[in-house]
C-alpha cells in the first residue's frame, strides 16, 4: 500500500499574520534594548516601518532626527518641530499642516506622531509619514510607540543595573584594606636584604594583585582569574604571617572557565584571614571549587574564632558597620546576577570557625567574562 503525504497549512491566515508581526518585532528588539541612539534607531527603523506598512518612518529624540526610512526623506526637516509638539502635548497626534509638499511623486500628506516614554519622561518620538491618516493607522502607531517605549524602558533598566553593579564594585575596591597594602609592602621590604629574589617575586605578585583589583573593564571574570588573584593575596599574607597562616586549595579544573562577578571571592578570603587569625594567632584557610551538575560550588572556610550568626545576618543585610569586607556587597551582586537562589550561605558560630558557600550556574544568559 502506498501512502501519500500532503503539505497542510500551519494555522490560519490570522495565525500567520500574528507570527509575522511577532517575528518583525523581535528583529527590532535587540537594537532598542541598547537605548535610544542614532545607531539603535538606524538598526530598528526598517523593521518598525514594516510593522506599520507606512510609506516612511522617522525616529527622533527630543532634539532632532535620529533615523529615517522610506520615501520623502526631504520631509526630515519637519521632524524636530513635530517632536517638540509631541513633547508639549504628551500624546499621539496627527499633523497635516506643512506636511504635504509640491513634489508630484511624493505620497506623504500626513504625519502621525507618537511620544516615546521612559520612566514617565518623553525621550523621543515615532513619526509615521503617510498618504492617509486612518484611525487604524493612528491606533497602530500609538501601539508600536508604546511597545518601543517598553523596549527602551528595559534598556534603561539594564543600564541602571550596570551602573549599580559598577558602583558596588567601586565600593568594594574602596574597602581593600590600606593596612593590607602597607603590611604587604612592609613584608616585601623585610626580604630586600635577606632574600632579594623572594622580595622581587612578592613585589611582582603585589603589582599583579593591585592591577587586577583596580582594573576598569568588565563586571565578570573567570573563576580561574579570580582564584589567581586570591592566590596572590594569600602569598602576600603568608609573607607577612609565615607559618601562622596555612592554606589549602582544592580546585576542580573543569570549573575554572565558569564566569563569576568580578571580586566575588577575594572579600570572602580576606574575611577568612581576618577572623581565622584574629583571636587564635594562627589559622588555616581552605578554598574549594567543585562541579555540581549545572552549578559550580565554591567554599571558603577558616578554623578561626567564628562569628555571631546574627551579626553575619546583619552584614548580609547591608549593615555597613559590620560588613567591613563587603560580604553584603558580594551577596547582592550574586543575587542580582543569577537570582535569589544564588546568594551567599554562611555557616558559623562562636568558636566553630566559618564557612562561606558560593553557588553559581556554570552557564547563565548574558553572563560572560
Amino acid at each position: 500500500m502506498a501512502f501519500g503525504w500532503r503539505r497542510t497549512h500551519l494555522g490560519t491566515e490570522a495565525d500567520r499574520a500574528t507570527f509575522r508581526t511577532l517575528h518583525t518585532a523581535s528583529l527590532a528588539s535587540p537594537a532598542l534594548r541598547e537605548g535610544l541612539t542614532s545607531a539603535s534607531a538606524e538598526r530598528s527603523i526598517k523593521h518598525l516601518r514594516t510593522l506599520l506598512g507606512a510609506p516612511a518612518l522617522a525616529i527622533t529624540d527630543t532634539a532632532g532626527l535620529l533615523a529615517w526610512d522610506g520615501s520623502g526623506e526631504h520631509h526630515g526637516k519637519l521632524c524636530p518641530e513635530l517632536a517638540a509638539t509631541a513633547v508639549d502635548e504628551g500624546r499621539t497626534h496627527v499633523a497635516q499642516r506643512g506636511v504635504a509638499c509640491l513634489v508630484p511623486t511624493c505620497p506623504i500628506r500626513f504625519a502621525v506622531v507618537s511620544p516615546l516614554v521612559v520612566d514617565d519622561l518623553i525621550v523621543g518620538t515615532l513619526q509615521v509619514f503617510t498618504d492617509n491618516a486612518t484611525a487604524g493607522l493612528v491606533r497602530a502607531a500609538d501601539e508600536v510607540a508604546t511597545w518601543v517605549s517598553g523596549q527602551l524602558d528595559l534598556a534603561e533598566l539594564h543600564a541602571s543595573r550596570n551602573r549599580l553593579m559598577e558602583a558596588e564594585v567601586r565600593a568594594l575596591r574602596a574597602q581593600i584594606s590600606p593596612h593590607f597594602i602597607y603590611n604587604s609592602l612592609g613584608a616585601i621590604a623585610s626580604f630586600v636584604r635577606t632574600d632579594p629574589d623572594r622580595a622581587r617575586e612578592l613585589l611582582l605578585e603585589f603589582a599583579d594583585f593591585t592591577r587586577y583589583s583596580f582594573r576598569r573593564h568588565g563586571e565578570f571574570t573567570t573563576l580561574a582569574e579570580e582564584l589567581r588573584s586570591v592566590e596572590r593575596y594569600l602569598l602576600l599574607e603568608q609573607a607577612r604571617f609565615g607559618d601562622r597562616l596555612g592554606v589549602t586549595l582544592r580546585i576542580a579544573p573543569e570549573v575554572l572557565p565558569v564566569a563569576v562577578p568580578f571580586l566575588c571571592i577575594q572579600p570572602l578570603v580576606e574575611n577568612a584571614v581576618r577572623h581565622g587569625l584574629a583571636e587564635k594567632g594562627d589559622g588555616h584557610i581552605s578554598i574549594t571549587a567543585r562541579d555540581a551538575d549545572s552549578d559550580c560550588v565554591i567554599e571558603v572556610e577558616d578554623n578561626g574564632a567564628g562569628e555571631d550568626p546574627e551579626r553575619v545576618r546583619r552584614a548580609l543585610a547591608g549593615d555597613a558597620e559590620l560588613d567591613s569586607v563587603g560580604l553584603g556587597n558580594v551577596d547582592v551582586r550574586l543575587r542580582d546576577t543569577f537570582g535569589n537562589d544564588y546568594g551567599l550561605i554562611v555557616e558559623t558560630a562562636p568558636g566553630a570557625g566559618t564557612r562561606v558557600i558560593v553557588r553559581v550556574p556554570k552557564f547563565a544568559p548574558g553572563v560572560h567574562p
